[in-house]
């Protein structure tokens, strides 16, 4: 049975040294590019919400997944993420590479505006 996670803390504290590295830089990269996004454990893995979820990180063996919680990021951001590895609703970030700082805030700032163009679509 897998451990079931109570916090974003407990989460990455439970991680090999090299994701828990990895997962708190994200973890920073996202909080300062959507400040007032709330952290929670959803689905056993960190994520943060905004409004409705805003994106979902976790940690494997050989990689960190980023769960950008939106099918239009893969489309917008075609051209850059020819160099990750992807599946439907993955973006992998290798634990032998840095975290793509730039384009991380970029996918971040992108998924903020959505998640608040729906929020304000839907109050319509």
């Amino acid at each position: 049975m897998p451990k079931k996670y109570d916090t974003v803390e407990e989460y990455i504290n439970y991680q090999p040294l090299p994701q828990q590295n990895l997962l708190v830089q994200l973890r920073t990269i996202i909080s300062k590019n959507a400040p007032t996004a709330t952290q929670l454990i959803s689905y056993n893995m960190p994520a943060f919400k905004l409004g409705k979820m805003l994106l979902y990180y976790a940690a494997y063996k050989n990689h960190i997944g980023l769960y950008p919680a939106s099918s239009t990021v893969f489309t917008q951001f075609a051209t850059e993420l020819q160099q990750y590895p992807t599946s439907k609703g993955t973006i992998q970030l290798k634990l032998d590479k840095p975290l793509p700082t730039a384009l991380l805030k970029k996918i971040i700032k992108f998924r903020v505006k959505e998640n608040l163009v729906k929020s304000t679509l839907q109050k319509k």
